[in-house]
């Protein structure tokens, strides 16, 4: 799995498809950490379970000194959570991205479904995008700190 990790003052995720044609907010949180999660095709609950734990206990909030040494329990940070398969997406050839490496959809939203709910068993406020959508995410980054985890 592979995730893009933002540290935000906000952020928010609107959805649409075939079945609702206009945009709708579908999640927004406060303060915390808006992640993109891709899938591949080797991706297992295990991996989803690492990405989680890593998201929970992931130290890049402020401490009093203004150090990034608190995680997200420390200082109660919200998590959107949004699926996002062209995080494997292979540039390597020519300029039209190769989406081989992304897992399909009956497969990743399972996985992406069980980083939610762990995060959620931490106690944490979690919402999280519509899958099989269009999407369109808006956020605040803070700092900026963006991350790419590999798990």
């Amino acid at each position: 799995m592979r995730a893009v990790v933002q540290r935000v003052t906000s952020a928010s995720v609107r959805s649409r498809s075939d079945s609702f044609p206009d945009f709708e907010t579908v999640g927004e949180i406060a303060s915390g950490l808006c992640v993109l999660v891709g899938v591949t095709h080797s991706d297992s609950t295990a991996q989803a379970d690492k990405l989680a734990d890593k998201l929970a206990g992931l130290r890049i909030f402020d401490n009093a000194d203004g150090v990034m040494n608190l995680g997200a329990s420390d200082v109660g940070a919200e998590f959107l959570v949004v699926s996002q398969f062209t995080l494997y997406g292979d540039t390597g050839r020519g300029r039209r991205p190769s989406w081989v490496d992304a897992a399909r959809p009956d497969q990743a939203e399972p996985l992406v479904d069980r980083v939610v709910e762990r995060l959620r068993a931490t106690g944490a406020t979690v919402a999280s995008g519509r899958f099989r959508t269009e999407m369109e995410v808006e956020l605040v980054n803070d700092g900026p700190v963006t991350l790419v985890i590999d798990v």
